[in-house]
């Protein structure tokens, strides 16, 4: 028998009992549509996450005070003079720009008719290129706002809508800062989600200004240095000119650094970590359900191994050998995994872009990732399933014997 044969007869098996064969594939398809959704999920929030890392500059360097790894008692805290040295084109050639600060969050902000919290920082005129800040309106901090300890401020969009329900024409406008005024000079350019947060409901103001009234902090303390290399190619070389500058003024031995540089690879590689084991995860919790409809395979086979012992012993006794009944039994279960996968792939990719646009309408937009893998995975599983499940039962068919086959009620 060929096998276009052995497939028409197979269809025409399963379209006998129409409910029975629909029921079965439902179990199948919800197992692929969950794998292929989760999968999409996981894999768009990841791209998001990463992508999001990215933007913020493939040579930007962070300075933290502390190391886990040293386990020191003492630990020297990370100060302006810190930043200076570290912006000294002799000592750190490879090191383009500087920019120190200090922040602190759930700060009240409040305008003329709101109030809300957001994270106040403060920052120096190189904050802007360093971390790759756009205004959109106004100007950003200047040198000497900064040396004056000016009462001026930059809103992020998110803020900005918060207070006055707009991002526009704010120039100008007074905001209060723990009750203190503060003149806008500028809304910046949206940003959405960073590894600090949210990037959009922020108050930037000048350092001088936020240490003397908004944020204190003990002598010229600062909480984070961000360091811009001159190339992404150089940030070894920075990485490598910071740790000698701070290990000289913070009188530490190679191993004993009380503090910790990393760079946007190392915030990538967690990143990728991290979603990759949500993925893993939620791929598992899915290839579960999968599982279960492949249970429901081999119970309907073996219903129908019980249903049709006549047909198989009329079959053997016409001729048909061990290996046609095995190969019959055998392709229905696959066909029935086949389809509901290929069923399953539909559905998934309607979940997970549906997802996608409830995610954007919540003001969280990622574009959930139906890879080509992941379609390819879910369909060899669904097959394999279906041939697993389907041995048992097709086995237990071609094992029977014409002459009782025959005489079975």
């Amino acid at each position: 028998m060929s096998l276009a044969q052995i497939i028409i007869e197979s269809l025409e098996s399963l379209n006998s009992n129409k409910l029975r064969s629909g029921l079965t594939i439902l179990g199948i398809v919800i197992g692929v549509a969950a794998v292929i959704a989760m999968l999409a999920i996981g894999q768009g929030a990841q791209d998001t996450i990463t992508g999001e890392i990215s933007g913020i500059g493939t040579n930007l360097l962070f300075v933290f005070s502390g190391n886990e790894q040293a386990n020191l008692r003492n630990v020297r805290p990370l100060t302006m003079a810190d930043a200076e040295a570290l912006n000294d084109l002799f000592a750190a050639p490879s090191v383009e720009a500087v920019a120190p600060v200090i922040q602190s969050g759930n700060v009240r902000v409040a305008s003329s008719t709101e109030q809300t919290t957001a994270t106040v920082t403060g920052v120096t005129p190189a904050y802007e290129p360093v971390r790759n800040y756009a205004v959109a309106e106004g100007s950003f901090i200047t040198e000497e706002q900064n040396l004056g300890r000016a009462s001026v401020v930059l809103l992020g969009p998110e803020l900005a809508e918060k207070l006055f329900g707009r991002s526009e024409g704010l120039v100008g406008e007074t905001v209060r800062l723990e009750g203190q005024p503060f003149r806008v000079i500028g809304v910046l350019q949206s940003r959405g989600g960073g590894a600090f947060g949210s990037e959009d409901n922020v108050a930037l103001i000048p350092m001088s200004t936020a240490r003397a009234r908004i944020i204190r902090r003990a002598g010229d303390r600062v909480d984070v240095i961000f360091v811009q290399a001159a190339s992404a190619e150089s940030v070894p070389q920075a990485t490598e000119e910071i740790a000698q500058i701070l290990r000289t003024r913070h009188r530490t031995e190679v191993g004993a650094d009380d503090f910790t540089v990393l760079s946007q690879q190392d915030f990538l590689q967690v990143a990728a970590s991290i979603t990759g084991v949500f993925t893993t995860f939620l791929g598992g919790i899915a290839a579960i359900s999968l599982l279960v409809g492949g249970i429901g395979i081999m119970n309907i086979m073996l219903v129908s191994v019980a249903e049709r012992t006549r047909e198989i012993g009329l079959r053997k006794a016409l001729g048909a050998r061990r290996k046609d009944i095995l190969v019959q039994f055998l392709t229905e279960s696959s066909l029935l995994s086949l389809i509901g996968g290929l069923v399953g792939i539909v559905l998934g990719w309607l979940i997970a872009t549906a997802v996608g646009q409830f995610a954007a309408a919540s003001g969280t937009p990622f574009n959930p990732n139906i890879s080509l893998n992941a379609v390819l995975l879910a369909t060899l599983f669904s097959a394999a399933v279906g041939l697993f499940f389907g041995i048992y039962p097709a086995n237990r068919a071609a094992a029977l014997e014409p002459v009782e086959a025959l005489r079975y009620e």
